[in-house]
């Protein structure tokens, strides 16, 4: 089984759209006004209206309403993800939530929300444990790291 996406159910998918794009650098695809995609390496970021979820009826995700998931996001240098990123408010970025700062496991994280309430934590391991964990080794005083590939399977 693979990871493919996570889908973002709003109001508003131009809004939403054009928060993602700030924030990533990533432009998003809009194939029709209901749906927005952005695609990185590891995964979609897809943003729906709730026409998306119609068929689920009274089970449909509700927009607005999120207050247990966080969309987390690997970035090569949080420090200077946050210089640009801290520019974006209010206009796109509603709300820093926490500016840079050491977590126990040993990420470096900027927590926002999005446009609809939504958290959003752009993170750099910064610990030998973490990078490992990511197959990223740290290059000796430069401040980034490298990504290791694992091995292709026959």
């Amino acid at each position: 089984m693979d990871f493919v996406s996570v889908r973002v159910i709003t109001h508003d998918v131009e809004r939403l759209a054009t928060f993602w794009e700030q924030v990533t650098g990533l432009p998003a695809t809009r194939p029709v006004p209901v749906f927005a995609e952005l695609k990185t390496p590891a995964g979609t970021i897809a943003i729906g209206a709730p026409a998306t979820a119609g068929m689920l009826g009274a089970a449909a995700p509700v927009p607005g309403q999120n207050r247990s998931v966080f969309i987390e996001l690997r970035v090569d240098d949080v420090d200077a993800t946050w210089e640009r990123v801290k520019g974006l408010v209010p206009r796109a970025v509603p709300e820093i939530v926490l500016e840079p700062t050491d977590m126990p496991w040993g990420n470096r994280s900027v927590i926002l929300r999005d446009p609809d309430g939504g958290l959003v934590n752009l993170f750099t391991p910064v610990t030998p444990e973490a990078m490992a964990k990511y197959g990223l080794l740290p290059l000796v005083g430069a401040g980034h790291h490298v990504r290791h590939s694992p091995p292709t399977r026959s």
